[in-house]
Order: C-alpha cells, then sequence, then structure tokens
C-alpha cells in the first residue's frame, strides 16, 4: 500500500493493518499489529524527510508480516532498545521500538536500494508461535 502523499498516512497504515488480519488473527494480535503499525508509520513521519513510503502486510498460516518502507538511509537510527535502557535514552528515543519488539515475535531493519524497510513478524494467534514454528 502506497503511504507516500497520503495526509494521514498512520491512519491508513492501522486501517489497512486492521482489515488484513481481522477474522484471520486473535483480536489481541490485531490491536498488536495496528498499534505496531502506527508507531512504525509515526516514526518514519517524524525521523525522515519524505515520511513513509509504502506498507505490505503479508498473512500466512501461522504470522503475519508487516513491512514499513522509507527513504531515510540510517539503519543505525532504527535500533532496539532494551527494557534497562536509561530514562533519558528512552524519553530521547521514544518508547516505540521497545513497544515493538514486545508486540513482536521478531524484527529488524534493513537497507533497501531507496531507504530501508522495517520488518515485523507477528503470531497470529494470542499465544504466540508454537516451539516449532518460532522464526530465527
Amino acid at each position: 500500500m502506497k503511504l507516500a502523499d497520503c495526509a494521514e498516512p498512520s491512519g491508513l497504515a492501522r486501517r489497512h493493518v486492521h482489515e488484513s488480519l481481522k477474522g484471520r488473527a486473535s483480536p489481541e494480535r490485531v490491536d498488536d499489529a495496528v498499534l505496531v503499525a502506527s508507531e512504525l508509520v509515526g516514526n518514519a513521519v517524524r525521523h525522515t524527510a519524505g515520511g513513509p513510503d509504502c506498507m505490505c502486510v503479508e498473512v500466512y498460516r501461522d504470522v503475519a508480516v508487516l513491512r514499513v518502507h522509507d527513504a531515510g538511509r540510517d539503519v543505525s537510527k532504527v535500533q532496539a532498545r532494551s527494557a534497562q535502557a536509561s530514562l533519558g535514552e528512552l524519553t530521547e528515543s521514544g518508547l516505540g521500538l521497545l513497544l515493538v519488539g514486545a508486540l513482536a515475535s521478531v524484527w529488524s531493519v534493513r537497507p533497501t536500494a531507496i531507504g530501508k524497510v522495517v520488518v515485523v513478524v507477528f503470531p497470529l494467534d494470542a499465544c504466540g508461535l508454537p516451539e516449532r514454528d518460532a522464526l530465527p
């Protein structure tokens, strides 16, 4: 889904994730994915010159994969923060990526030809991934 030049990309992203997962995931996981999508798109709006470029939601048997692309090239700015991070670090950087880490099974950021993509994997049920399906 294209988000570039959208007046309200976070709202569009939330609606798209909700519609993509409704009936295919537990209500708790839908809410988690909507919250994470909103956070990632909001981060792209706040921290990149062009904001988010596009977002993709892929739904598989046991997991959903959310990808948010933007033109920002500095992947080092997208870092996981631990719950033990200092209050100063969390106040300066926000709690968004800490939240992403808590709600997702796994997430990563990768450079692309035009910027970067943040990839987040969610189990579709409230219990998480079975051990045999755990991602590396």
